[in-house]
């Protein structure tokens, strides 16, 4: 699967998807970590790029501290 950018968390859940992940458990904070772990695994397995990778890891985090400011 080539991916070109990952701008946006949907962009990040089309990449899982293409891989046959679906990740939805109703809490959004556990949503972008799981979503953070099938990403290293898909990375440490070399199924997806380091650009890709590293564009959504930051995202990821990004929209973790903004949920985790949001729940405080």
């Amino acid at each position: 699967m080539t991916v070109k950018s990952v701008k946006t968390v949907f962009d990040i859940q089309q990449v899982l998807k293409g891989f046959g992940t679906i990740i939805y458990t109703g809490n959004r904070l556990a949503d972008l970590e799981l979503m953070e772990e099938e990403l290293r695994e898909l990375f440490q397995t070399k199924l997806i790029d380091v650009k890709v990778f590293q564009q959504a890891l930051l995202l990821l985090k990004s929209e973790q501290e903004k949920e985790k400011r949001k729940n405080n």
